[in-house]
């Protein structure tokens, strides 16, 4: 009798738990939603109750100044009592005394504010704590969905396959997931409330035009055009980050130094970068990959390194490129990094070189900088063209 995995059994159990998964999923989904709009409605509200907090403690001020005055006058009146008439004494203590009233009103006013204002915030943040643990849930679930999801036709070969690979496939997913998270909070907090902005700005814009009010009018516009402006170029910031389309039109070299342009922005490091021989025709995949290989290079220079330069040599031959990724950081301990295994970044680096036949050298010392070398046969890019 066959003791092996009954693949057709397995497969409805998967289909079951993705169904179940997909139903928490989008309960989550609205979950977070409907928390992100209850946000919104309190940030403005806390804006409102902001201002007109501010507008009653000036009132207060005000009153306790004309509270301080009117409390003079009557010990002035107290003391000159035969001085002033019946009508003079009686207009100051009620003015005194309707001072005293308003001003007391409007303290009890200033503190109920206060209050709702506090109560407001402190709901906000468990708001966004909500939100935050949402979002962890989708990405953690989406890489449920997407692992269970995926081909079963190899499941048997699967199972038998080593658990380095079953591990780095979770990793890609999760990778994947978390990238798509990025580009998402990206757009939210970038283009897409610049776009909100701009439909609101453009309704205040035809109010203007139909009371008449030019001039206001074009100041309006001009300050939409730059918005729309700095909307555009986070569009294509977003659109880089994913796919330098520079590849493609100018080539690796111009590709890099525009992203070595950024990357020193950004981080302060200073990044060297040298050419030797001349760029060919490479195939589009090919130099996605060398662009990546570098990318992933100085992310981690970002992330651990600590350095404060970076060398970058590139070397076109006949049959090969060679790439040579230098940083003067704090190093790791090499012995340590294969005794635990490699890092997701590392494993990463190396799939991508195995994919094109190629090689990765990688050598570190604590304190004394990390040095990548990467060997890519251009015959594998010939191949595929061929």
């Amino acid at each position: 009798m066959d003791q092996g995995i009954n693949i057709s059994l397995l497969d409805g159990v998967i289909k079951k738990t993705i169904k179940t998964v997909e139903m928490s999923k989008e309960q989550i989904f609205q979950i977070a939603e409907s928390a992100r709009l209850e946000s919104n409605t309190i940030k403005k509200e806390i804006v409102e109750i902001r201002q007109l907090l501010a507008d009653v403690i000036q009132t207060v001020d005000n009153l306790e100044l004309q509270s301080r005055r009117s409390r003079a006058r009557l010990v002035q009146v107290s003391r000159n009592f035969q001085s002033f008439s019946e009508s003079n004494i009686r207009s100051a203590y009620e003015e005194a005394h309707n001072i005293q009233i308003e001003l007391s009103l409007m303290r009890e006013r200033e503190n109920n504010l206060k209050k709702r204002r506090d109560e407001l915030e402190l709901r906000l943040r468990n708001i966004l704590d909500t939100i935050d643990r949402a979002e962890g849930l989708l990405s953690q679930i989406s890489v449920v969905h997407s692992f269970l999801a995926g081909d079963l036709s190899q499941v048997e070969e699967a199972l038998e396959s080593a658990k380095q690979h079953q591990l780095m496939g979770l990793k890609i997913i999760q990778a994947q997931e978390e990238e798509r998270k990025r580009v998402a909070r990206d757009i939210h907090d970038g283009p897409a409330q610049s776009m909100a902005n701009v439909v609101l700005r453009t309704e205040i814009v035809e109010k203007m035009l139909r009371n008449q009010q030019v001039e206001d009018a074009k100041t309006e516009l001009a300050s939409l055009k730059e918005i729309v402006r700095m909307s555009l170029s986070d569009v294509r910031k977003i659109i880089f980050d994913l796919r330098p389309m520079a590849l493609d039109d100018l080539g690796l070299i111009p590709t890099l130094q525009k992203y070595i342009q950024t990357f020193e922005d950004r981080s302060k490091v200073h990044i060297d970068l040298i050419v030797f021989g001349k760029e060919q025709d490479l195939e589009s995949s090919f130099k996605a990959a060398a662009f990546r290989l570098v990318q992933e290079c100085l992310n981690n220079v970002d992330k651990h390194a600590k350095a404060n330069f970076v060398q970058i040599k590139v070397e076109f031959q006949m049959e090969n490129v060679f790439i040579v990724v230098k940083d003067d950081g704090i190093g790791f301990d090499m012995k340590e990094v294969k005794k635990k295994g490699n890092s997701f970044g590392i494993m990463g680096m190396k799939e991508r070189c195995q994919l094109l036949d190629g090689r990765l050298g990688i050598t570190s010392n604590i304190h004394g900088g990390t040095k990548v070398v990467i060997q890519l046969p251009l015959r594998s890019s010939a191949k595929s063209k061929k």
